[in-house]
């Protein structure tokens, strides 16, 4: 009996050990392909920028060769000159004569100890002074890239919309000017659209409050003047009143929700999620809105599945997303809730009927931005929801889109999956 434990306990421990090794020689594959992406890319991205500077260098190199191979050119010949005439040797020996009054034989010594036996010497410095100056005028022209690029960021500063031209050395840089100046129309285009769209919405945020605020006031002032009122009527305008209240404070909220949107940053406290658990839980409390119209929320995610974020934020970017979807589908509908895992990616979909025109599918994330053409405040809210989402999907390191199609819409959220609990 004994025997028999000790070897099935020792079965155990191979076994044990084998899913170790394995486990370890899968989790080390995983750290090498990854780490050898990384390398690749980091490679790729200096190879890219080494090949930026490739004609300039050429251009650098190719002058500064010529002007090296000009001085020494330039100071052999002169010595070849020199010391064919004898000119060069005669006027400095009687130049040592006159200034020191020294006599032929003197002078003469001075000049074959000084200049003649250090004439090795002589020669590098005048090639060095040559080269210098040669380089000089030859560098000066690289001056103008300088002056290019220069002027290429004072026109970006003053945004006159025109393109940016360089020289062929620096297409490189011409291309990133003008993407940037791309990006920043762009940005300065988004940036005044949003305002124009805000302050449209806050003109008739304004005009629906004053509608409840009439319908409050004046139910209470019939309550006030009637105080004789059946009670039957007198609860039935307390009930009309409370409800315009409500709807007064909500579009109050709504008022607070713009002012407040680009005063935050967004901070994330990441756990482990039970993603099941939370779609689960948003559905009940989404049952009273959608039940008064006949929807109903199906959720299609296995137990046990889970997301790694931060919940508080999260749960607000699923609230939006399936609050949109109840806004927009027709009555008596399913929206279907689905999450899974495939890969290094947690996939969140909602889907419901109905269809968004494919021109505004690129806007709906946009801020401020609702479907509703009348732009009446009545339904949906400030144009804020699906902007706040994609702002903290973002932070997550995922994406949020949509398709439309054959009379249905869905909403995918996309994050990184959860990681292993033993990292």
């Amino acid at each position: 009996m004994r025997s028999d434990k000790s070897g099935e306990s020792t079965g155990a421990g191979e076994e044990s050990t084998g899913a170790g090794l394995k486990t370890g020689r899968k989790a080390s594959g995983k750290t090498g392909r990854k780490a050898g992406e990384k390398a690749s890319v980091k490679a790729s991205g200096k190879t890219g920028k080494r090949a930026d500077y490739d004609k300039i260098k050429r251009k650098l190199y190719s002058r500064v060769l010529v002007a090296i191979v000009a001085a020494v050119a330039f100071v052999a010949l002169l010595r070849q000159f020199v010391q064919r005439q004898g000119v060069l040797g005669d006027w400095i020996v009687n130049f040592l004569e006159r200034i020191f009054r020294l006599d032929r034989r003197e002078a003469m010594s001075i000049y074959q100890y000084a200049i003649r036996n250090n004439m090795e010497i002589l020669t590098s410095a005048a090639v060095a002074v040559c080269f210098f100056f040669l380089c000089r005028i030859a560098l000066s022209g690289f001056m103008r890239y300088f002056d290019e690029a220069n002027a290429g960021i004072d026109a970006l500063v003053e945004g006159g919309g025109a393109p940016v031209e360089l020289s062929p050395e620096m297409a490189f840089m011409e291309q990133k000017l003008n993407t940037l100046r791309q990006a920043l129309e762009k940005r300065e285009q988004d940036a005044k659209l949003a305002e124009r769209r805000k302050n449209d919405l806050v003109m008739y945020l304004a005009h629906d409050i004053k509608t409840p605020l009439t319908s409050v006031i004046g139910y209470l002032s019939l309550l006030d003047e009637a105080p004789d009122m059946p009670a039957e009527q007198r609860a039935k305008y307390a009930h009309i009143a409370l409800d315009k209240a409500y709807r007064l404070e909500q579009l109050i909220d709504e008022f607070f929700e713009i002012t407040r949107y680009n005063l935050q940053t967004i901070a994330l406290a990441k756990e482990r999620i039970d993603l099941c658990y939370m779609l689960a839980q948003l559905a009940d409390e989404f049952y009273p809105q959608l039940s008064a119209s006949g929807k109903r929320a199906a959720i299609r995610a296995s137990e046990g599945l889970t997301a790694y974020g931060d919940p508080g934020k999260l749960a607000r970017v699923f609230n939006n997303v399936l609050k949109n979807a109840a806004a927009y589908s027709p009555d008596n509908s399913v929206i279907d809730i689905s999450a899974a895992v495939s890969g290094d990616t947690l996939s969140v979909v909602f889907t419901n009927a109905g269809s968004i025109p494919k021109d505004k599918l690129a806007s709906i994330f946009d801020k401020f931005y609702r479907l509703d053409s009348a732009r009446s405040s009545n339904t949906g809210g400030a144009g804020l929801g699906l902007a706040v989402a994609k702002e903290i999907v973002a932070a997550h390191g995922g994406r949020i889109y949509a398709d439309s199609g054959d009379g249905r819409t869905s909403f995918t959220v996309e994050l990184p999956a959860a990681p292993d609990k033993g990292q």
